[in-house]
């Protein structure tokens, strides 16, 4: 199967953060996420997220008993919101298909959400997921849809029978890699070059674990 061609048919979705704005909780979340998005980590702190929402610099804590909490949150409610853009890739009824779907919306993730991207993905945290234990136990709302593409894959006879999660960190950690030296520079192509070349490559990672 040839999966060299990037996936036209599929529109290329633009990650936003549904954050509704009812509550405080919910005004300091999205005025947390607005300066992560632009600025970083660093920025969030809980002074400036509370002067932005119009509280005083003590009562944000009503809601979030730290900036750790405050971030992880954000960063939650990241792994949320693409979990809901891969799983409306479940109309994709290949399942080598959906996975190219998938891992073609990391990297828009990647690229749109810079900042949020390398806090949820890149740097040490004391909340983060390791594999192999917190996958195979589906803590992880993005990983679990990947296993399960793969799983079907090996159902239909299209994959070899493998490991689904052992697949699907090799599939994540090749798309996060190639992600990460684009992102260093270390890559003369535009972003539509790279894009091609991107989903090629896991293409053919993909076609290598065809029986």
């Amino acid at each position: 199967m040839n999966h060299s061609e990037p996936l036209r048919s599929l529109a290329k979705h633009v990650y936003t953060v549904n954050m509704p704005t009812d509550t405080t909780a919910d005004r300091i979340l999205a005025a947390a996420h607005a300066l992560f998005d632009a600025h970083g980590a660093e920025a969030v702190t809980m002074r400036r997220v509370a002067a932005d929402v119009g509280l005083s610099a003590m009562a944000i804590y009503r809601h979030f008993p730290n900036r750790e909490a405050l971030l992880a949150r954000l960063s939650n409610d990241s792994f949320e919101d693409a979990a809901r853009t891969w799983a409306s890739h479940a109309r994709q009824h290949d399942p080598h298909r959906r996975l190219l779907a998938m891992l073609e919306s990391y990297l828009d993730y990647a690229l749109t959400h810079p900042h949020l991207f390398d806090h949820a993905f890149g740097l040490p945290r004391d909340d983060a997921r390791r594999f192999p234990e917190d996958f195979r136990a589906r803590r992880s709302p993005t990983l679990n849809l990947i296993a399960d593409a793969i799983a079907e894959g090996m159902a239909q006879g299209t994959l070899r029978t493998l490991d689904e999660w052992d697949l699907a960190m090799d599939l994540w950690a090749h798309a996060h890699g190639l992600i990460a030296l684009y992102r260093g520079g270390r890559f003369s192509f535009d972003e539509k070059r790279f894009r091609t070349f991107y989903l090629a490559s896991l293409g053919r990672t993909i076609d290598a674990f065809a029986p």
